[in-house]
């Protein structure tokens, strides 16, 4: 057992508890993973079949780096006479685990094997389509808001029918009408939406035995990762895999639950006890991230909460540097101040990527870009997502359509893209069915555009990913199109010979599963698995807080550090969530490994227009000991700060 010579205590009494359920309450930077991970070996090493073994977790990033450190260990430590797949233990996101099980078990659901994956673009033109066969003015419900309202209930685990009879106020019913008529365009289309993947996978565990049998014959220990983010929905499919065994391991921090906003119930991981009684219970609390004044700070903070179970973080590390507070006049002396101090660090030794700029809304992102750019600092800024390009969007399209030709969304994407002389009218003839409507050139234009899409789906029978991404690519005109639009043409042709190069990591896979894993990858990728692609820039990495969880960095700039903005005011009447943004601050702070900078200003431009700020509350939580504070004086930063 030496690979448990690794682990203190603590996480060696979580690893060696096998049977039954287990709840691992995880300080930020405790080794949770390294827990989940060393469990699993020894599962193995106690007999246990590796493909009776689920991991789940949250992100494509995370569940690749559990992967990773997983099939390391099993090679190490727990070699197998196995071969093949289903020898290994399944890693993997609760929405690829849904994709997954959905498609194994797509006839008994009436879906094609190739159903489509909205994401929230498509989403909200369904939504938007909708309102207007409902008879709903589109500006008067958003479409957005329409989509929220719906994503939620699906995350609660409400059926259509539950929310219609549960609709209490007039948004709420317009929603569950317009629900309908997005349902129905979905089934026509063999769609899926993001919330679907789950809500529907769970329904089907819930309505056939026979599946749900099968599952937990396979996946006989379950462990979940960050269970703290789980919803309603994620908690019911846990439980209707475990059953009656509940051979079932969450790991989690009530302290970083920061997505209630989006479903996420703190209530699955406070009442885990209560839900299986027979749990054991193990605390993380030793920190092997950051040093001991940025613990002793972020313990500071969290204690206030009353609503989480008493846990108190420590670390052995060294003691570290005090938190530095600069109080800036305006917003572009903030930026300016924090692309100073990041290109100091840099000139004495840091490199870029090592420093992470965070702040609580996108809106703040545009002074720090352009503090940034004027004074030649590297960076990346998080939040553009590659697979959100046009140019990538259109070949997933012509793809996707080929798989699935039902996809009228996909269809009106790009049957004109690039221009083909097929407008609206004929594009509507088309999605009613009514081809045989279409005459002379017109029909001429149709037809060579459905021998394209037959030559398409010809090529996704043969060869491999990226030879079928090359044929879309120069067949289709897109490449020809882009050449003639100058720089940015160029940029765009990038783009697609980048998105080649990124198919031919799909080349091992029989055809067809290969281009079934690029399209769930793309449909399923976060922000984080975003800059997962770009750690090869060596840049300093701006990112809301919420993008930062889970990451970790030596030097953390946490800005706008105001009331309003962080604890954040929202702009309905929606009252602030105190604790909820004391756990966002929280984790902030926790993304540091040597050195925190953080930084308010006096007035700041919002909207249009500048207002004064307070301090946030949560700076009077640090107490003045590990804090350094500063003012901009006449002769420099010589002006020391309190925060009574």
């Amino acid at each position: 057992m030496s690979h448990l010579d690794t682990l203190n205590d603590a996480q060696r009494e979580a690893a060696l508890h096998t049977e039954g359920p287990l709840l691992v309450l995880a300080g930020a930077g405790s080794g949770k993973t390294r827990v989940i991970t060393h469990r699993i070996i020894h599962l193995i090493e106690q007999g246990v079949a590796p493909h009776n073994i689920l991991a789940v977790t949250f992100t494509n990033k995370s569940a690749k780096e559990m992967r990773e450190r997983v099939f390391a260990l099993v090679a190490k430590h727990a070699p197998t006479e196995r071969a093949g797949h289903d020898s290994l233990p399944t890693v993997t996101t609760f929405h690829s685990l849904g994709v997954r099980l959905l498609r194994e078990n797509h006839e008994s659901l009436g879906l094609k094997r190739h159903f489509v994956i909205y994401d929230r673009s498509d989403s909200n033109k369904a939504i938007k389509a909708g309102l207007e066969k409902a008879g709903y003015d589109t500006k008067q419900f958003e479409p957005r808001k329409m989509l929220s309202i719906i994503s939620k209930a699906k995350g609660d685990a409400l059926s259509r029918a539950d929310f219609k009879d549960s609709a209490r106020s007039f948004p709420e019913r317009v929603a569950a009408e317009v629900w309908e008529h997005y349902d129905a365009l979905l089934r026509k289309e063999h769609a899926l939406d993001f919330d679907d993947l789950l809500a529907k996978t769970l329904h089907m565990l819930k309505s056939n035995p026979p599946i749900l049998a099968q599952y937990r014959a396979r996946f006989q220990y379950v462990h979940i990762d960050e269970y703290q983010d789980t919803n309603r929905v994620q908690y019911e499919i846990a439980r209707l895999i475990v059953g009656e065994r509940a051979n079932l391991c969450v790991v989690g921090d009530v302290d970083q639950n920061i997505y209630s906003w989006r479903g996420a119930d703190i209530s699955n991981i406070l009442q885990f006890e209560r839900h299986f009684p027979s749990a054991k219970t193990v605390f993380l609390e030793e920190n092997y991230r950051s040093t001991k004044t940025i613990i002793a700070a972020s313990n500071d903070v969290i204690e206030k909460n009353v609503n989480r179970p008493p846990k108190n973080v420590f670390t052995n590390n060294a003691e570290g540097e005090k938190i530095s507070l600069y109080t800036a006049m305006n917003g572009s002396d903030e930026a300016e101040h924090v692309a100073m101090t990041a290109k100091t660090l840099i000139k004495d030794g840091a490199s870029p990527s090592s420093i992470a700029v965070l702040y609580r809304t996108n809106f703040q992102s545009r002074a720090l870009e352009e503090a940034f750019l004027n004074f030649g600092v590297p960076y990346q800024l998080l939040g553009t997502r590659f697979f959100d390009r046009k140019e990538i969007k259109d070949i997933f399209s012509f793809l996707r359509l080929a798989l699935n030709p039902d996809s009228t969304a996909d269809l009106s994407r790009i049957v004109n893209t690039p221009a083909r002389g097929i407008g609206k009218v004929t594009l509507l003839k088309l999605v009613e069915g009514r081809r045989d409507e279409l005459k002379g050139a017109t029909a001429a234009k149709v037809a060579g555009f459905e021998q394209l899409m037959d030559d398409i789906r010809a090529q996704t029978k043969q060869g491999t990913v990226s030879e079928v991404l090359k044929f879309i690519i120069q067949h289709t005109g897109i490449e020809a199109y882009y050449k003639k639009e100058g720089e940015e043409g160029l940029e765009r042709i990038e783009n697609l010979r980048e998105l080649v190069t990124l198919g031919t990591k799909y080349n091992d896979y029989d055809i067809e599963e290969g281009l079934e894993h690029l399209l769930d990858d793309a449909a399923l990728q976060s922000d984080q698995d975003e800059m997962k692609e770009k750690e090869e820039q060596d840049a300093v990495r701006l990112m809301t807080v919420h993008a930062s969880k889970g990451l970790e960095f030596p030097y953390v700039f946490i800005t706008g550090l105001e009331e309003g903005l962080f604890p954040h005011e929202r702009l309905s009447d929606e009252k602030i969530d105190t604790e909820e943004e004391r756990r966002l601050f929280y984790v902030a702070l926790t993304r540091a490994e040597k050195k925190v900078f953080l930084s308010f200003a006096h007035m700041r431009t919002i909207f249009g227009s500048q207002r004064l700020n307070e301090p946030s509350s949560f700076l009077h939580d640090i107490s003045d000991e590990y804090i350094e504070g500063q003012m901009p004086g006449e002769s420099g930063f010589e002006t020391i700060i309190t925060i009574d």
